[in-house]
C-alpha cells in the first residue's frame, strides 16, 4: 500500500474516532465547567475522584485492548467465529471485573480519599457523588467494550456515532440535573453523574441492538473457548492493565503533590487533566484505531505495512500535537477563564496550559509506541515503557519542580517529564523495529 492510499486509509478509520472521543471528552470537560460554578468545594472534590475513576478505565481498556488484539488476529486468519467467541467472552467477563471493583472501590472510598488528602468538607460531596459516578463508570465500560468488538471488526464509525450520541444527552441533561428547572433546585454535583449514567444507557442499548443484528457474538463454545483463550488473553490484557493502571496510580499520587499546595491548585489541576484528555483527541483516537490494522498486520506478517503505520502515526501525533498546544497556550489566559469562575484557579490553569499543552506532542508519541506495543506482541515492553513514563520520566520531574519552585515548577517539571518520555519511547520502538526479522526501513 502506498504511503498516500495509507494515510488516506488510517484518516478513515480515525476520524470517527476522533470525532467520537472529541464528543466524550468534550462533555467531560463541559461536566468540570458546570460544576465549576458550583464553587470551588465541588470541584475539588470531583477532582479527587479521577484517579480512582481513571483506575477502572485503566482496566476495562487493558482488558479492551487484549480481547481487540485476540478478535483482529483471529479475523486476520480466517477464524470468524473465534472472533465471535471473543466477543462474547470479553462482553461478560469485563462487566463482572468492572462491577465487583466498583463495589470494593465504594466500600473502601473514604479511607481512600483520606489518603489522597481530602479533607471533610471535600469528602462531604464525594459521599454523595461517589456513587453514581461508579454506576457511570460502570456503563461506560459495558459501551467501551462493545466499542472494542466493534473496532477489532475495522468499524468506526459506529463507536464514533454512538459517543457523539452520549456526548450530546449528557450535555442536554447536565445543567438540568445540576442546577434543575423551574422551582427544582436541582441534584448538584451528583447529577452530572445521573446525566453520565442515562447518556451512557442509551450508547449501551443501541450498540448492543446493532451488535446483536451483525451477529459478532456467539453464545456456543464460550466454556472451550475460554479454556483455549485465557492463556494468550492473560499474557496480553496483563501487561496491558499494568500499563494502564500506572496513569491512574501516578494521578494519585500527582494529586497528593498537588493537594499540599492549596484548594485552589486542586481545582486547577483537575481542570487540566481534562483539557489533557480532550487535546489529546487525535492521539486517543489513533490508539483505538491503530492496534486493530496493526493486529491484522501481525497475523499475516506483514511488517512491511507495520512501519510504514508507524512512520505515519507518529508524525501526526508531532505535527498535529505540538501546533494544537501551541495554539491553546497562545490562548490560555481565555481559555482558563472560560473553564474557571475562580481568579485564582483561572491564574494557575493559565500556567499549566502554557507549560504541560504544547509538550504533549512528545507525549503522543510515547502513547502510539505503548499502544503499538500490544497489539504487535509486545506487551511486557509496553507495560516496562509506561511505568518508566511516570515513574521516571513524569513524575519525578513535577516532584522536584514543585518542590523547588512551587506551582511554577510543578508545571514546568510535567513538561519535561512528557518531553523525557517521548524521547525514550522513540528510541525503544527504533530499536525493536530494526531487528533483522522485522527490518523494513522504519530507522532508514
Amino acid at each position: 500500500m502506498h504511503q498516500k492510499e495509507l494515510a488516506t486509509t488510517l484518516w478513515r478509520q480515525t476520524w470517527p474516532m476522533a470525532i467520537g472521543v472529541l464528543a466524550l471528552l468534550g462533555f467531560q470537560l463541559v461536566d468540570s465547567a458546570f460544576i465549576a460554578r458550583l464553587g470551588t468545594a465541588p470541584l475539588a472534590a470531583q477532582s479527587f475522584t479521577f484517579p480512582l475513576s481513571f483506575l477502572i478505565i485503566g482496566i476495562q481498556v487493558g482488558m479492551g485492548i487484549a480481547i481487540a488484539a485476540l478478535i483482529s488476529r483471529a479475523l486476520g486468519s480466517g477464524e470468524e467465529e473465534r472472533a465471535r467467541r471473543l466477543s462474547s467472552l470479553v462482553l461478560m467477563a469485563g462487566g463482572g471485573v468492572i462491577g465487583l471493583l466498583a463495589i470494593i472501590l465504594w466500600l473502601f472510598h473514604v479511607p481512600i480519599f483520606q489518603l489522597l488528602g481530602a479533607d471533610e468538607t471535600t469528602l462531604s460531596y464525594i459521599r454523595v457523588y461517589w456513587g453514581p459516578q461508579l454506576l457511570s463508570t460502570w456503563l461506560g465500560a459495558l459501551l467501551y467494550f462493545s466499542y472494542s468488538v466493534f473496532r477489532a471488526h475495522g468499524d468506526t464509525r459506529l463507536p464514533g456515532k454512538m459517543m457523539v450520541l452520549s456526548s450530546l444527552i449528557n450535555l442536554v441533561l447536565d445543567p438540568l440535573f445540576i442546577f434543575g428547572v423551574g422551582d427544582w433546585q436541582g441534584w448538584g454535583l451528583p447529577g452530572a453523574a445521573w446525566a453520565t449514567a442515562i447518556a451512557f444507557s442509551v450508547g449501551l442499548a443501541i450498540t448492543g441492538l446493532k451488535l446483536a443484528r451483525r451477529q459478532w457474538a456467539s453464545s456456543e463454545g464460550l466454556w472451550l473457548e475460554t479454556k483455549q483463550s485465557w492463556r494468550p488473553f492473560t499474557g496480553i490484557a496483563a501487561p496491558a492493565m499494568v500499563s494502564q493502571l500506572m496513569p491512574p496510580l501516578a494521578a494519585m499520587l500527582a494529586i497528593s503533590v498537588v493537594a499540599g499546595l492549596g484548594e485552589s491548585e486542586v481545582a486547577a489541576w483537575g481542570l487540566a487533566s481534562r483539557l489533557e484528555t480532550l487535546s489529546l483527541m487525535v492521539i486517543l483516537a489513533m490508539t483505538m484505531s491503530l492496534p486493530p490494522w496493526l493486529g491484522r498486520c501481525y497475523g499475516a506478517n506483514d511488517w512491511g505495512q507495520i512501519h510504514q503505520l508507524m512512520k505515519l502515526a507518529i508524525k501526526v501525533a508531532l505535527f498535529w500535537q505540538l501546533g494544537l498546544g501551541v495554539v491553546l497556550a497562545l490562548g490560555a489566559p481565555w481559555l482558563a477563564m472560560a473553564l474557571a469562575g475562580n481568579p485564582d484557579v483561572q491564574s494557575e490553569l493559565t500556567l499549566l496550559i502554557r507549560f504541560l499543552l504544547p509538550s504533549y506532542a512528545a507525549l503522543g508519541v510515547c502513547m502510539l509506541v505503548v499502544s503499538a506495543g500490544n497489539a504487535l506482541g509486545w506487551p511486557l515492553r509496553a507495560m516496562l515503557l509506561s511505568s518508566a513514563r511516570l515513574f521516571v520520566c513524569y513524575l519525578p520531574c513535577l516532584w522536584v519542580g514543585s518542590q523547588l519552585f512551587g506551582w511554577w515548577g510543578l508545571a514546568a517539571g510535567g513538561a519535561v517529564g512528557n518531553l523525557l518520555a517521548g524521547l525514550m519511547a522513540w528510541r525503544v520502538l527504533t530499536r525493536i523495529l530494526s531487528r533483522p526479522h522485522r527490518q523494513a526501513g522504519f530507522v532508514n
